[in-house]
């Protein structure tokens, strides 16, 4: 048998004959049911109940050895499927080693660096390194097969672009084929309900059950698109067709939106608060898009002469539109540190640049040589995948870990005064930046520094991610528009508060109207706080501070257009008029207020 690729030829598929293609079958079934029993049994240590509550069993009672064995069992086999067959047998063995030590040491990374309030449940392992983890293990994947087939380190330009298209249509079959098993499955379940038998529907929810088939569907699928070769390069080159087409669209979008730059500014684009991800994303989408349009860069699939225009310009536009990215990132860092969302950005930003240089260079070359139109997009495709293959294994390992490095900068900005203790965000050490969090927020516990150590002190007091959002949280500066226009709202009312204040949701401008305000006829005034559908009267504290000491509402009644409370104040239609009915003392010091019974009637 030579199901596990031809020592021959080296093509990985064309010798293989009948037979050889019964033993691929039975080995992909095998490695299906495999990962479906192993990720059961997994499943089934979690046990019950969450938190301290919860009933685990060995592994889920160890973190960091659950982790790496989920992924390696949830990732590890699909590389299995996908090789055999097309990687010799020494290739596909020392592949599988190198693949699986990887994601068993991403995994144990991603587990161990989290704090120990993020390890009450499994899986523990977190979402970005999952999904990064997938598009490095494809991407690596992709760059071992067609050298192993090929015989050479670096192969043919070709030779990737066959593998991966080819590898990404049948990945996407096999999934939509694994959900479609699913609908039919529940549909046969709903059928046997009707007549009253639901053994089928209680087998559905059988985890011992569903775990295993869902992987065994999923190699079929594998292998019956493995074996239609034909077909898939039929799919592959409809979807390639018409995503090709595509590139004139996005091309022209991005090209008139740079060219409305100079005109309208990049203000509102900073405004926005996630320029550089929506930057990136047009920009990735363009090298996708370019792609489909190039192919492999043979002359028998080149394309129209239109397409080929559109190519080139898209390449030239990939370099402004980086420059934007790293503009809006120096921004953003330099006004505020670093996060790990923004040094995820910062690493894909990089692989970007690389992107744009070899694409621009391409575009830039003579338009006559049509035989060798952007050849360098070739070398410039292997070189950033091995890039983007470096650059995710340094992400999520101790190398460049995006928690550790934010909080080293967050705490170097305390330190030197580029933010101030009531700025500082001590919630993003105590829960979004796992254990080089806590371990900083200790320190600034124990600082000399009454302030940090104080609110320090409090962040640590926070049990719950999402039951206290401001403790912690860095004192919020409340956006409150004056009126009238010429009025000077008190200097202590619109200075930093705490992010639990109800002033520090006015964020916006426009979203809140303060007014000065007599309302009880002492000579003094209040403030009056409104808001779309409320206002909020302020009293001054004894210690010059403001204080909430009351909301008005409006009843809602059907029919009836509600009053923006702001758009009266600037009308000059609100002031103070007596109550309907008198409040009453119940003891000398407590009222009681009378409310109208039904306010909606007259």
């Amino acid at each position: 048998m030579t199901i596990f690729g031809d020592n021959e030829t080296g093509t990985g598929r064309s010798s293989l004959t009948t037979g050889d293609r019964r033993g691929l079958a039975a080995v992909r079934i095998g490695i299906g049911l495999a990962q479906g029993i192993i990720l059961y049994l997994l499943w089934r240590s979690v046990g019950t109940g969450y938190g301290e509550d919860a009933v685990r069993a060995w592994p889920a009672t160890i973190p960091t050895l659950f982790g790496p064995l989920l992924l390696v069992a949830a990732f590890l086999p699909v590389v299995l499927l996908a090789g055999v067959g097309r990687l010799r047998l020494t290739t596909l063995a020392i592949w599988t080693l190198v693949a699986g030590a990887s994601l068993a040491g991403l995994a144990w990374h991603d587990v161990a660096r989290q704090s120990f309030g993020d390890l009450n449940n499994p899986p523990f392992l977190s979402g970005p390194m999952l999904a990064f983890t997938a598009a490095a293990l494809f991407i690596a994947h992709h760059l071992v097969v067609p050298a192993d087939q090929a015989r050479r380190r670096v192969a043919p330009f070709p030779a990737y672009f066959d593998t991966a298209w080819k590898a990404g249509v049948q990945l996407a079959l096999s999934i939509g084929f694994t959900g479609a098993f699913w609908i039919l499955l529940y549909l046969g379940a709903a059928l046997f309900n009707i007549i009253g038998l639901k053994f089928l529907e209680d087998l559905l929810q059988k985890e011992w059950f569903a775990i295993p088939v869902t992987t065994l569907a999923f190699a079929i699928a594998v292998q019956l698109t493995d074996v239609r070769d034909a077909l898939i390069r039929g799919v592959r080159s409809v979807v390639l067709m018409l995503l090709s087409w595509l590139l004139l669209v996005i091309t022209v979008l991005v090209a008139g939106f740079l060219a409305a730059l100079p005109f309208t500014g990049l203000d509102g684009l900073w405004d926005t608060g996630s320029a550089t991800a929506l930057v990136l994303s047009a920009a990735a989408i363009l090298i996708i898009l370019i792609n489909t349009a190039y192919q492999d860069g043979l002359a028998d699939n080149l394309p129209p002469l239109v397409l080929r225009i559109a190519v080139r310009v898209a390449g030239v536009l990939l370099t402004p539109l980086m420059a934007i990215a790293v503009w809006g990132l120096a921004l953003r860092i330099g006004q505020y540190g670093l996060t790990p969302d923004r040094i995820i950005a910062v690493a894909c930003t990089v692989i970007g640049i690389g992107y744009a240089a070899g694409y621009g260079f391409a575009a830039l070359q003579p338009f006559w040589r049509r035989a060798d139109w952007m050849r360098p997009l070739e070398p410039t495709n292997v070189a950033t995948a091995v890039l983007s293959v470096g650059v995710i294994l340094a992400l999520f390992s101790p190398l460049a870990d995006p928690a550790r490095l934010s909080v080293a900068d967050q705490t170097a900005r305390l330190a030197r005064g580029a933010v101030t203790p009531e700025k500082f965000d001590y919630r993003f050490l105590r829960f979004e930046s796992g254990r080089a969090g806590e371990a900083a927020l200790a320190r600034l516990a124990a600082s000399t520094n009454a302030e940090i150590a104080t609110r320090a002190k409090t962040a640590q007091a926070a049990e719950d991610r999402y039951g206290n959002e401001a403790a912690g949280a860095p004192d919020v500066t409340p956006v409150i528009e004056a009126w009238p226009t010429t009025t000077l709202l008190p200097a202590e009312f619109t200075a930093a508060v705490p992010a639990d204040d109800d002033r520090a949701s006015c964020s916006k401008p426009g979203e809140c109207v303060g007014a000065l305000m007599d309302m009880n006829g002492d000579g003094r005034p209040e403030i009056l706080l409104a808001r779309q559908n409320s206002l909020t009267m302020y009293v001054r504290a004894d210690d010059g501070g403001w204080i909430a000491t009351g909301r008005g509402s409006q009843p809602f009644c059907p029919g009836e257009t509600r009053i923006d409370p702001r758009v009266a104040l600037k009308a000059g239609t609100v002031k103070p008029v007596a109550p309907l009915w008198a409040d009453l003392s119940l003891d000398g010091s407590t009222r009681m207020r009378i409310e109208p019974g039904e306010p909606c009637k007259g």
